[in-house]
């Protein structure tokens, strides 16, 4: 298959024919994330990615699962995207979804009518990376959107009927009270929002990124372990979603978690209080990563 620069896609997706719709995010200015520095964000023309669907078509045979890369699928023209869509479940009889990023300001540029159509036509899981639902740390990290914004981007695909997969970043705000309103207002937002999924990661610099220079010089203090086990912990308790898959198990984790709420959050707490005093290893520095 063909593909420009790095491809990158979400851990659950590990068995999904990667194809590269979009190259790039069509935001790319977070100052915590590196994934697409190095790539100007543009549109593939359709007989490219028409060609690639073909390709998969001869090389792969069954396709069950098609993951849209790269960082932001929705930014295309909604004529397009079905389109692509309707190319890939014609090519793959067996085809059981799409899935792919979507990024909060692409999204409220689409109408509900739009959302609605491509949810009907097939595109079944989007990834949204919220980050975190204090307006104050999303203007620091550059995320492009306002926290209400981020609400209504969420909440739109959820109404739309999307499989809504967040991600929020623990120790974006830094350590101290900051930490403290970062847990609570992503849980508020969480809360609110109604997604299906939730994943919480653990900031580590990614070298060269404009908020690992400010680490570097000092200006952004990051969180220790035991920092990141209790927000992680203050996160947990304070989410309402009901059903929630929660996962907490990226390799940036001090300790994996994962299970459902609201049944297993006393399971996942009685783990965080067991690192938190001592009796359950935690990952160490050197095994964590991004």
């Amino acid at each position: 298959m063909r593909y420009e620069g790095s491809i990158y896609r979400p851990p659950g997706e590990h068995g999904s024919y990667l194809l590269q719709v979009t190259v790039g995010c069509s935001h790319n200015g977070c100052t915590f994330c590196g994934m697409y520095r190095d790539k100007r964000y543009h549109v593939r023309p359709l007989p490219e990615i028409f060609a690639d669907i073909a390709l998969a078509g001869a090389y792969y045979g069954g396709v069950e699962r098609v993951f849209l890369c790269d960082g932001d699928a929705v930014a295309m023209d909604t004529a397009d995207l079905l389109a692509v869509l309707e190319r890939l479940y014609g090519s793959f009889p067996g085809l059981k979804r799409v899935n792919a990023y979507a990024g909060a300001r692409s999204t409220l540029a689409k109408t509900d009518g739009e959302l609605a159509a491509l949810r009907e036509a097939g595109l079944v899981r989007l990834y949204l990376g919220v980050e975190s639902g204090s307006d104050a740390v999303l203007r620091a990290v550059n995320k492009g959107v306002t926290a209400p914004e981020m609400l209504t981007a969420g909440q739109r695909l959820v109404k739309a009927g999307f499989d809504l997969w967040t991600m929020v970043l623990i120790g974006l705000a830094g350590p101290g009270e900051k930490s403290r309103s970062h847990a609570l207002d992503t849980a508020a937002l969480i809360n609110a929002m109604g997604p299906r999924h939730l994943s919480a990661l653990t900031y580590l610099p990614t070298p060269g990124t404009p908020l690992a220079r400010q680490a570097e010089r000092g200006e952004f203090q990051l969180l220790d372990a035991r920092e990141a086990l209790e927000e992680t912990r203050l996160l947990l308790e304070s989410l309402q979603v009901s059903p929630l898959h929660f996962t907490s198990d990226h390799a940036s984790n001090y300790l994996p978690l994962k299970g459902g709420l609201p049944e297993e959050r006393e399971r996942l707490l009685a783990l965080l209080d067991g690192a938190l005093a001592g009796r359950q290893d935690v990952r160490p520095e050197f095994w964590r990563g991004l």
